[in-house]
This record gives C-alpha cells, sequence and structure tokens, in this order.
C-alpha cells in the first residue's frame, strides 16, 4: 500500500479484528487477519497491542497451547466504545476522501 498507516488507523484495525471473536484472539492470529487488509509485521503489531493494552482497551490472558502458553488478547467496554469511536470517524474521513475522488468537495 502507498498510504501511511498511522497509529489511531492500527488502533482501530487490531481493535475490530480482536472484536471479532467473543473468546479473544492471539497474537499470530491478529497478525494474519490484519495482514489481509495492509503490510504489517509482528514487530509492530506488538507495540499496537500493548498500548491498546495499557489503554485498558485490550485485556490479556494466558492459556495453555500444545505445551506452551498463548497469549490471548479481548477487547473491553472502553475498548469496543474507542472502536465504535473509531468506526464511525472512518465512514465520515473515507466520505470525505470519496467525494475529492469523485469530482470534489462542493
Amino acid at each position: 500500500m502507498v498510504f501511511n498507516t498511522g497509529a489511531a488507523l492500527l488502533d482501530a484495525i487490531v481493535l475490530a479484528v480482536v472484536s471479532r471473536s467473543a473468546e479473544g484472539a492471539y497474537g499470530y492470529k491478529i497478525t494474519q487477519e490484519v495482514r489481509q487488509v495492509i503490510e504489517l509485521s509482528e514487530s509492530t503489531l506488538y507495540p499496537v497491542l500493548r498500548r491498546l493494552q495499557k489503554d485498558e482497551c485490550l485485556e490479556v490472558y494466558d492459556l495453555e497451547c500444545a505445551g506452551r502458553n498463548r497469549r490471548y488478547y479481548k477487547v473491553t467496554e472502553k475498548g469496543r466504545s474507542q472502536l465504535n469511536l473509531y468506526e464511525s470517524e472512518w465512514y465520515r474521513y473515507a466520505a470525505r476522501i470519496n467525494s475529492i475522488f469523485e469530482g470534489g468537495v462542493k
């Protein structure tokens, strides 16, 4: 993609991916889903997950899987509220950008 992805957009994308799973999602799965829409390395993802956890948008828990602990992330109520805000802002922003591409702002 030729456009830069800022921190707020990364937060929104990660919250959207994690929110689709009621029981939470683990890092590798989140990375794979996000990579379906933007290029993202795990070294970029984990700071986003830590920031969202620090901001109380995600809660974290570990489960054993094949003899190893796997860290899961789940969206909190605060995270759902933030995701709703991101989503509504995104639609307004995208509509304005689309209007420019489709003939200009009136």
